[in-house]
């Protein structure tokens, strides 16, 4: 593969990840207008919502298997439009099964989504010879902020979720499409495929739950502190530090955005430091931003707060991810897959952990949990290394084969 088809890779599967963000953004920032659309109760909304990332869940697990037949190009370049439809759906559906049916397809879609990217992302790093993995995940916030301003716009525009969804899968969809035909794939130095799919060899170590757990741990982790900020940022300024409505909903703006800047330059601190040493930083402050959330006398020191969150949280999942193709080059796409899946276990526990805490003692303490169980990554921040080659130190840089 030359230089030129590495770049092409690159920025088709960044656009991939900015095309995720948009579609995730717009469906979980107009929650609201669905509920309103399908007539959900409050009581059922909360299944609905658990049933997306279990499901997304079994279809990461799905991929898992699919990936041993075929390459995961192959799956994003399918799954990829299954999200975008099945978000186009959800918009134009009236009746209650209707949205249980493109939701469902929805959170299918996504694991295989998230699994299929993310193997890529690791391979093609490999490929590169440098870390790139983080600039994937900023494309994804980038693209989550695009999300969230288009449905901001249709929801000052009070337009329908259908009016708001078209224009977008109408560019979005023929847009990835196209790119899908530069997604590449990396080899190992013995010329087998690095993720361990369709016609691998078994270079590396053996995939084993056991070592891959400290990883599955750190996932969790990082997205219960997540769904923290996504869930109850808005709740907590608003009626723990006494702030106004319109600025309850700043902190995860905020968020999203430092959540960029902190990826943009992540990639950089991982070549000048080395992961173990950005992960650590990551999770010290991250775990800082946790306790200045629960001890902040108003609002302003509360941003302070959610600030050095977006910055601290924002390298550990893709960090987490390469770490996984290191560990495993012989079968990285199956770690990533198994590792995929505690995505959304973190998802589903923070948000009801840090509720039912709140309601049961004070959302001050409440704060407390996900801070210890960020520092606990230091425990387990070994795990991102040592790489078992130094990146840019002149070494061979693995060929790479077209994903078809």
């Amino acid at each position: 593969m030359t230089d030129a088809g590495l770049r092409h890779g690159r920025a088709s599967l960044g656009l991939s990840f900015g095309v995720q963000g948009v579609a995730f953004a717009l469906l979980v920032t107009r929650i609201p207008a669905i509920q309103d659309q399908y007539g959900i109760s409050d009581g059922l909304l909360p299944v609905f919502l658990a049933a997306v990332p279990i499901l997304a869940g079994a279809g990461s697990v799905a991929t898992e298997k699919v990936v041993a037949r075929v390459r995961p190009g192959v799956v994003l370049r399918w799954a990829q439009p299954l999200v975008l439809l099945a978000l186009l759906g959800v918009g134009a559906g009236r009746e209650l099964w209707h949205a249980a049916v493109a939701l469902g397809v929805f959170g299918l879609a996504v694991g295989a989504l998230d699994a299929s990217m993310n193997m890529l992302g690791v391979s093609l790093q490999r490929a590169y010879g440098r870390p790139i993995m983080t600039g994937f995940h900023a494309a994804f916030s980038l693209g989550g902020i695009a999300g969230a301003t288009l449905a901001w716009a249709g929801a000052r525009w009070e337009l329908s979720l259908l009016a708001s969804y078209l224009p977008v899968v109408a560019v979005l969809l023929p847009a990835a499409l196209i790119g899908s035909r530069w997604y590449t794939e990396g080899k190992l130095p013995d010329g087998t495929e690095a993720g361990g799919g369709a016609g691998s060899g078994s270079a590396g170590r053996a995939l084993s739950f056991k070592l891959l757990l400290p990883l599955c741990l750190i996932m969790t982790f990082a997205y219960i502190g997540d769904s923290t900020v996504s869930n109850w940022s808005a709740k907590y300024l608003q009626d723990v530090l006494g702030s106004s409505e319109q600025l309850a909903t700043v902190p995860y703006n905020v968020y999203m955005v430092t959540t960029l800047l902190g990826r943009a330059v992540g990639d950089l601190g991982v070549r000048r430091f080395g992961a173990v040493a950005v992960v650590r930083g990551g999770s010290l402050l991250a775990a800082g931003g946790f306790a200045v959330v629960a001890v902040a006398p108003g609002a302003w020191v509360g941003m302070l707060g959610f600030t050095m969150l977006g910055f601290g949280l924002c390298v550990i999942v893709p960090q987490t991810f390469a770490a996984a193709g290191r560990m495993f080059p012989g079968d990285s796409d199956a770690a990533v897959a198994r590792l995929n899946i505690f995505n959304y276990v973190g998802f589903l526990v923070g948000s009801p952990l840090v509720g039912a805490l709140g309601d049961a003692w004070s959302y001050r303490g409440a704060m407390l949990v996900p801070m210890v169980l960020v520092l606990a990554t230091l425990v387990y921040a070994r795990a991102f290394g040592p790489e078992p080659a130094r990146y840019g130190g002149g070494h061979e840089r693995p060929r790479t084969a077209d994903v078809g």
